[in-house]
């Protein structure tokens, strides 16, 4: 027989009852979301780091021992978020939006996976490592095209096995990344970067500190964030 659970013992009945009282909400999704479809989060339920922080944009631009090591550990940890699928919690937001009920859904994710469960409007703040864009002349190219040609120059690579880590990362330790051969852009052979919306949402995001400067309808929309 089923029984209906209390709405005082039923974790989920205070963000229920909240929603019922907010219709229409902004959305700030991070990487608990994402967790349960497999993906590793760089900080722990306190917050504390569980790791060293991701490679930034200015170091993989400037150090060239720091993009080998980053296409390097990308080349065996990007299958994990490959082979990622959509949580409920992904599914629940396709469905609000299909009721007009998100004033906008912005993500710290990369993976891509608010798009994958149907999502028709995201707002992918540090940009998706689905897609790879030349660095010199702007060419795209989705992940799984490079993962190939990755596949195809580093044979050697493809036995390597270590723990995934987040965004597409791998443990790699005590390894010689120094003969891992690159992506290089087949336009004009200049190295390539994943994460190829970060520059176009940041240029969106400028100078929105406060809500009044948000545009509408997101000012003034109550916040989840998960």
């Amino acid at each position: 027989m089923f029984v209906k659970p209390d709405r005082y013992t039923d974790p989920i009945a205070p963000l229920r009852d909240w929603l019922i009282a907010h219709p229409r909400v902004f959305v700030l999704s991070g990487a608990g979301i994402s967790t349960a479809s497999g993906i590793p989060d760089y900080r722990g339920p306190d917050g504390a780091w569980k790791r060293r922080a991701p490679v930034t944009y200015q170091a993989f631009l400037h150090e060239p021992a720091t993009r080998l090591r980053y296409w390097a550990r990308s080349f065996v940890g990007w299958p994990v978020v490959a082979r990622a699928r959509p949580t409920r919690a992904h599914d629940a937001l396709v469905t609000m939006e299909a009721q007009d009920r998100l004033a906008a859904l912005v993500t710290q994710n990369v993976d891509g996976l608010h798009s994958r469960a149907g999502q028709r409007q995201v707002i992918d703040l540090h940009g998706r490592i689905d897609q790879v864009v030349c660095l010199a002349c702007g060419d795209r190219r989705t992940r799984a095209e490079v993962q190939r040609q990755l596949a195809s120059d580093n044979p050697s690579w493809a036995e390597l096995y270590a723990e995934s880590a987040p965004d597409g990362d791998a443990d790699l330790d005590q390894v010689d990344f120094s003969e891992f051969r690159m992506p290089t852009c087949p336009r004009c052979c200049t190295c390539m970067w994943a994460g190829a919306c970060c520059l176009r949402w940041a240029r969106w995001l400028r100078g929105c500190c406060c809500w009044c400067w948000w545009p509408p309808p997101i000012a003034g929309s109550p916040i989840i964030g998960g």
